[in-house]
C-alpha cells in the first residue's frame, strides 16, 4: 500500500508518496491546482491506502477535490502532531514525509472533516460574529467622539437609531458631524447585512431538533443555540463530556507535580467560538435562572467573578453535550445538583 502525505501552503504543496517500507516512492512541490495535483497522485489511486493533509486556514477546496477523486483523505490535526525533536534538518518536504509516516503507522492526529454544506452555514455564522464586531468598533467610535466633543454618553440603542437630521442638530462642528455620519451610515449597513445573514441562519439551523433543546438552555438563545450547534457538529465526533469542555476551552490546562504547578499547556487550543458562546451563556444564566445565579455566587466567594463565570460556562457546556448526546431537554436540577 502507498501513502500520501501533503504540506500544504498558501499558493503550493508538497506532496510526498511512501511505501510499506517507508521508502519515498515519490516527491514533488506543485502549485495549488487541484487537477495538477490529483494528476500526480492518480497513478497510485488504486493502492493508496490514504491522503494526509495539513490543517491550515485554506484546506477546503484541497480535501473536497480530493474526496471527489475517489481519495481517502484524512486532516492532520497539527496542534497534537510533534516531530522528533534530534532532528539536524527539517523543511516541507520532511514535513510531508512525516505526515505520510504517521498514517502509516496508524498513530495520525486527525481533525473532523465536517460536510462541505455543513462548513458553508458554519462559516455564515462566522461572518455574521465579524460583523457584529465591526459594527460594535463603530459603535464605540461615536461614542468616544461624544464623550470627547460633549462630555456626555449615548447608549449604543441611541447611536444605532441616529440619522443625518439628529446629527445636524447636534451642537458639534461641521467636520466633526461629518465623522459621526460616517460611523453611522457603515454601522446602517452593517445592520442590514446582520439581519440578512440572521435570516438565512435561522432557515439553516430552526429545523433542527437540536436546535429546540439547546434553546432550552438558560441563558441560551437563538444566536448562541446557532452558534453551538454550528460549532459543535456531530456530538458523535467527542468520546465523552470531557472532550467536549476541553474543546470548549472550559477545562483547566496546567502541569503539575507534587501537588504544585509546574506550568501550563496551550489555553487556546480548542475552538474559540464555542468558548465565547458558553461564556455569554454563563453572563445570561446568572442574570435570568436562580439555580445559575446560586452556582455563581458560591463560586464568586471562593475566587472571584472571572474563576465563577468560566466555572458556570464549564456546567452549560457539560449541559449542553449532554443534550445533544440523549436528545433531552435541559434540567436545572441535574445540572446544579
Amino acid at each position: 500500500m502507498m501513502y500520501g502525505g501533503i504540506d500544504l501552503h498558501s499558493n503550493n504543496s508538497v506532496i510526498a508518496v511512501i511505501d510499506d517500507g517507508d521508502h519515498i516512492v515519490a516527491q514533488k512541490r506543485l502549485p495549488n491546482d487541484i487537477g495538477k495535483i490529483i494528476g500526480f497522485l492518480a497513478r497510485w489511486r488504486d493502492t493508496m491506502a490514504g491522503v494526509v493533509v495539513e490543517s491550515t486556514y485554506n484546506w477546503y477546496w484541497l480535501i473536497d477535490g480530493l474526496q471527489d477523486a475517489g481519495f481517502q483523505v484524512h486532516l492532520a490535526n497539527t496542534s497534537a502532531i510533534k516531530q522528533y525533536e534530534g532532528l539536524k534538518h527539517g523543511g516541507d518536504e520532511t514535513d510531508a514525509q512525516h505526515l505520510a509516516h504517521l498514517l502509516r503507522l496508524g498513530i495520525l492526529p486527525t481533525g473532523t472533516i465536517l460536510p462541505r454544506e455543513h462548513r458553508a452555514v458554519r462559516d455564515l455564522a462566522r461572518k455574521r460574529m465579524q460583523l457584529v464586531q465591526s459594527r460594535t468598533a463603530h459603535v464605540l467610535a461615536v461614542e468616544n467622539i461624544m464623550a470627547r466633543q460633549l462630555g456626555g454618553r449615548m447608549s449604543c440603542n441611541q447611536i444605532k437609531r441616529l440619522t443625518n437630521d439628529a446629527v445636524d442638530s447636534l451642537p458639534l462642528t461641521a467636520d466633526v458631524r461629518l465623522a459621526i455620519k460616517s460611523n453611522v451610515a457603515v454601522i446602517a449597513t452593517l445592520q442590514s447585512q446582520i439581519e440578512l445573514l440572521e435570516k438565512r441562519l435561522q432557515e439553516c439551523v430552526k429545523p433542527r431538533p437540536q436546535y429546540g433543546l439547546l434553546t432550552s438552555v438558560p441563558g441560551i438563545g437563538q444566536t448562541l443555540a446557532t452558534v453551538i450547534l454550528l460549532e459543535t457538529g456531530p456530538i458523535d465526533r467527542f468520546a465523552d463530556v470531557g472532550n467536549f469542555a476541553s474543546y470548549a476551552r472550559c477545562v483547566d490546562s496546567v502541569y503539575t507535580s507534587n501537588r504544585k504547578k509546574k506550568g501550563e499547556g496551550n489555553v487556546k487550543n480548542g475552538n474559540k467560538y464555542l468558548a465565547w458562546a458558553f461564556v455569554e451563556a454563563a453572563n445570561f444564566a446568572r442574570r435570568f435562572c436562580p439555580e445559575a445565579k446560586r452556582f455563581h455566587e458560591r463560586k464568586k466567594a471562593r475566587a472571584n467573578n472571572i474563576v465563577a463565570t468560566k466555572a458556570l460556562a464549564h456546567k452549560l457546556a457539560r449541559a449542553s453535550y449532554h443534550i445533544l448526546k440523549e436528545g433531552k431537554p435541559f434540567e436545572a436540577t441535574r445540572c446544579f445538583a
